[in-house]
C-alpha cells in the first residue's frame, strides 16, 4: 500500500493533481481511493459526481470520499477526549482543568487524520492518495501526532518505550499508542510520500523550501514538485495576447530555472488549460502531461537518509549532523530539553531524541551548509552532564 499527501498553497491546483493521480491508478488496475481532508472541500468539482463522508464509486476500482471532521468529532471526540481527561485526573490535575485541556486546538485535523489511517491499514487498497488541506495547516495537522504523545509522555514522566501500568496511565498509553501508530505512517518512507504542489511565482522558491525543510524536520518524505498553471507558449502569435503571454511564460521559466538551481527535487509540469478541468477525461490530460504514461507511485526525489550522524569533534566533543534541506535565510534555535535536542526552524519546532552517546554533552554552536545542520556538542562545564530544562545553544553561522 502507498500513501500519496498533495498539498501546497491554498488555490494552487491540488485537488485536480490528487484526482488525476488517482484516477491514473485506477485506470492502472490498482484498487485506489483519494481522500479530500481539505476544509473547502472540491474533490467532487473535480470528478464531477456527487462525493460524501462515505466511499463513493468515480469508476471500476477507483473510490472517493470527503473527510467531514466535524461529523467525527461528534461521533468519536467525546470517547478520546473522555480517555484523557481521565489521564489527567489520574496525574493529580483538578477535573474542570482536565475538561478545559482536553478541547484541543486542532482535535479536527487529528481525527481526519486517523480516518486517513483507518483506511490506509485497512488492507483493502493499493493506493490511498489525500487531497490534504494549504500547506500550513498540513504542517500543522501532521506535526499533531508527536506534539500531543510527546505531551502525554513528559505529563506522565515516561522515558520513551516505557508502558503505563493500570488505571489512567493505561488509558493515557493507548491515547499516546495510538497517536504514535498515526506518526509511525508518516514517516514510513517505504509508504508515505508528499508532492508538494506550487505555481511558478516569484515568491515561491524561498517558500518551497522552508516547506520542504518543516517536512523533512518531521521525518516525512517529499519525492516530487509539480509546478502547476504554466502558461502556453505563444509560438509565433503577435499582438498585445501573445505578447503577454510570452512575458508571463518568460517570468514563470524563470522560475523554473531557479527552482532547479538551488537543490530542489526534480519538479513536473502541468500547463494552465483554458477550461476547467472537471471529469475523468479532462483529468486524464492532466496526468498524461503529469506521468506521460508512466507509473504515478514512482517519485522524483530519492528517499532520505539517516537524519541523524554522529563524528568526532575537537576537544573531546562530538559533530551532530542532522540532514535538513536548509534556505539561505532559514532562521535556526537550538536548545536542551531532557535528553532530546529542541530544533527550531523557521517557527516549526520538533524534539529529537539525541543519541545515548551525546546525552552527557551540551550544545556548543551550530552551523549549517548545503547538506543541512551541524550541532557542536561538548563535555558538559558542570560535573555530572547538562542540568534540566533548556539551554541555548547561541547563533547558527553558515
Amino acid at each position: 500500500m502507498r500513501l500519496l499527501l498533495f498539498t501546497g498553497k491554498g488555490g494552487v491546483g491540488k485537488t485536480t493533481l490528487a484526482a488525476a493521480t488517482a484516477a491514473t491508478l485506477a485506470e492502472q488496475g490498482k484498487r485506489t481511493l483519494v481522500v479530500s481532508t481539505d476544509p473547502a472541500h472540491s474533490l467532487a468539482d473535480s470528478f464531477g459526481v456527487p462525493v460524501g463522508s462515505d466511499p463513493v464509486a468515480v469508476r471500476d476500482r477507483l473510490r472517493a470520499v470527503q473527510v467531514d471532521p466535524r461529523a467525527l468529532a461528534d461521533s468519536v471526540w467525546h470517547e478520546l477526549r473522555g480517555q484523557l481527561r481521565t489521564a489527567l485526573t489520574g496525574v493529580g490535575i483538578e477535573a474542570l482543568d482536565a475538561e478545559e485541556l482536553t478541547v484541543l486546538p486542532g482535535v479536527d485535523e487529528l481525527l481526519a487524520l486517523g480516518e486517513v489511517r483507518r483506511h490506509a491499514v485497512s488492507g483493502y487498497w493499493h493506493a490511498v492518495v489525500v487531497d490534504c488541506g494549504p500547506t500550513a495547516e498540513t504542517l500543522r495537522l501532521l506535526a499533531l501526532p508527536e506534539a500531543i504523545a510527546e505531551y502525554l509522555r513528559r505529563l506522565y514522566g515516561w522515558r520513551k518505550g516505557q508502558r503505563g501500568r493500570g488505571g489512567a496511565a493505561a488509558t493515557a498509553r493507548g491515547l499516546a499508542d495510538h497517536l504514535e501508530s498515526l506518526r509511525a505512517l508518516l514517516t514510513d518512507t517505504d509508504t508515505t510520500a508528499v508532492r508538494l504542489v506550487l505555481t511558478p511565482e516569484r515568491m515561491v522558491v524561498a517558500e518551497t523550501r522552508r516547506t520542504l525543510t518543516a517536512l523533512a524536520l518531521r521525518g516525512i518524505r517529499v519525492d516530487g514538485l509539480v509546478a502547476n498553471r504554466l502558461m502556453p507558449a505563444p509560438g509565433f502569435w503577435r499582438g498585445g495576447a501573445a505578447s503577454w503571454l510570452r512575458q508571463r511564460r518568460a517570468e514563470q521559466e524563470e522560475v523554473l530555472a531557479e527552482l532547479r538551481e538551488v537543490g530542489l527535487p526534480p519538479v513536473r509540469i502541468v500547463e494552465h488549460s483554458a477550461t476547467e478541468p472537471v471529469g475523468l477525461d479532462a483529468l486524464a490530460e492532466i496526468s498524461r502531461q503529469l506521468y506521460d504514461g508512466g507509473d504515478p507511485l514512482a517519485g522524483d526525489a530519492p528517499g532520505q537518509g539517516t537524519l541523524l550522524q554522529v563524528r568526532p569533534g575537537p576537544d573531546g566533543g562530538y559533530r551532530l549532523r542532522v540532514a535538513l534541506p536548509l534556505a539561505g535565510n532559514s532562521a535556526v534555535e537550538l536548545a536542551r530539553v531532557d535528553d532530546d535536542l529542541a530544533i527550531t526552524l523557521d517557527g516549526h519546532r520538533r524534539l529529537v531524541a539525541l543519541p545515548e552517546l551525546l546525552r552527557a554533552y551540551e550544545v556548543t554552536g551550530a552551523e549549517y551548509d548545503e547538506d543541512g545542520l551541524v550541532v557542536s556538542m561538548g563535555p558538559p562545564a558542570c560535573p555530572g552532564g547538562p542540568a534540566g530544562g533548556e539551554v541555548s545553544a547561541g547563533s547558527v553561522e553558515r
